[in-house]
């Protein structure tokens, strides 16, 4: 179907380097945007002041606002990290993930968040630390690199361009609406039913109840 002139697009969340890749070797014309794409679009600038932002209504779920990792000492040459209260946390590891972006991953132990006077300030589940299951705080930090271009690079060019722009845009107009309305105004963000012949059954009756709701308003 490639050889037929067929176009590629998919959502951020098939946005990494391994299917970038592939597109590119196999010369698929495929436009898949990255998470960033809007924010280097000037049409999208003032989008969340005009509509406001997705899920705006629903319920809080409590997320408070911890200390930030920029108030954590971080040492990218040693490879350390000191907490606020002065504790060094423990490097866990160094990844790149799937951006290419190399990240240095740090975590405290449970002891140390467990007796620390800022630890209610600091985590957003302090009473994870009181007990030995637990997780103590933890911190990653993006290490600069003079890399090379990547397969995002490329496609992010192919995106942001004119041409990449008005693709991508037939399929925000056609599938995007679809999702918006019964995910958020329907509030179908998980099934709650079991086993793929009930689950078909409950997804059905909402694409019913959204295609009822397009004849009236669209159907004259």
């Amino acid at each position: 179907i490639y050889r037929q002139g067929t176009v590629v697009t998919a959502d951020t969340g098939f946005a990494n380097e391994a299917n970038m890749k592939y597109l590119h070797d196999r010369q698929i014309n495929g436009y898949v945007p990255d998470n960033k794409f809007r924010s280097r679009d000037p049409k999208f600038q003032n989008q969340k002041d005009k509509y406001g932002k997705r899920h705006q209504d629903l319920p809080d779920k409590g997320w408070k606002e911890t200390i930030p990792a920029s108030e954590f000492q971080f040492d990218p040459v040693k490879l350390t990290c000191v907490c606020p209260a002065g504790n060094e946390l423990h490097h866990e590891a160094t990844r790149t993930d799937e951006q290419g972006i190399i990240r240095a991953h740090f975590k405290a132990r449970l002891l140390q968040c467990r007796y620390c006077p800022k630890k209610h300030r600091c985590m957003q589940n302090p009473a994870s630390a009181d007990h030995r299951k637990g997780a103590g705080r933890q911190v990653s930090f993006t290490i600069e690199n003079k890399r090379l271009p990547n397969y995002t690079d490329w496609m992010k060019h192919r995106v942001d361009s004119p041409k990449g722009k008005e693709i991508y845009s037939h399929r925000m107009s056609v599938v995007e609406p679809v999702f918006g309305n019964i995910g958020t105004t329907k509030r179908l963000n998980r099934f709650s039913l079991r086993g793929k012949k009930k689950v078909q059954g409950q997804w059905q009756l909402y694409c019913l109840v959204h295609n009822i709701g397009k004849l009236a308003n669209y159907g004259q």
